[in-house]
């Protein structure tokens, strides 16, 4: 099964709910990423607040994040 993101919720201070097509539920803190190239802009957060999803998540200034690495780093909420 390809894993893909299929709900996310902005929760503030760059954390994330994310649900996903396996049936897990994960809360994401995005902000260690916002140090790198592709997320620098996302420390303004009206423009982090803008997300969208198609599998996963991805913002308009083209930054994009595995599944992959969401579920890895997020940390379980009972569905």
């Amino acid at each position: 099964m390809i894993l893909n993101v299929i709900d996310v919720e902005y929760l503030g201070d760059y954390k994330l709910l994310c649900k996903f097509n396996n049936g897990a539920v994960k809360q994401v803190d995005m902000a260690p990423l916002l140090q790198y190239e592709a997320f620098k802009d996302l420390t303004d957060k009206t423009k982090f607040e803008q997300f969208g999803l198609h599998q996963t998540i991805f913002w308009a200034n083209g930054a994009d994040i595995a599944p992959e690495w969401l579920l890895e780093h997020g940390t379980d909420i009972p569905a």
